[in-house]
């Protein structure tokens, strides 16, 4: 069984990328691990988890500010993950989410986001299903 309805999860998906993505871009001198490590644990994604509508159809930016406000998170100085590697990550951590049906706040125990930067060149070029298949595979 699905985490939710299909009906959110191609929005979820891709507004989960683009908000890893937003953080990565806009703020180059700040910690993209420590957000997502702290997003996928969030009271946000929880909703997200349960399908809550409203949290579930916001754009990357509403959802950055609706976090930011809602968790009173600020982000830590570091290094910003580069290229097209946010983007992936955000939508392998909603997709591998719904299709396992695996609260987030586990997910990102269960598979570091390290060991998705360490598996981004050999997963990135798959379809999303068989990537999240893959990594669910050897977990």
């Amino acid at each position: 069984m699905r985490a939710y309805s299909d009906a959110y999860l191609e929005d979820v998906v891709e507004n989960q990328g683009k908000l890893f993505d937003f953080v990565a871009q806009s703020f180059p001198d700040k910690d993209t691990e420590d957000f997502i490590n702290t997003y996928m644990k969030s009271r946000t994604r929880k909703s997200i988890d349960r399908a809550m509508a409203y949290v579930n159809t916001m754009d990357a930016k509403e959802l950055w500010k609706y976090f930011s406000d809602t968790e009173k998170y600020e982000l830590k100085p570091g290094k910003a993950i580069e290229g097209f590697m946010p983007d992936w990550i955000g939508e392998f951590y909603a997709y591998y989410q719904w299709y396992y049906n695996l609260p987030s706040a586990e997910l990102v125990k269960k598979i570091p986001v390290d060991f998705l930067e360490k598996s981004y060149y050999g997963l990135h070029d798959l379809d999303l299903r068989l990537a999240v298949q893959k990594v669910g595979e050897i977990q």
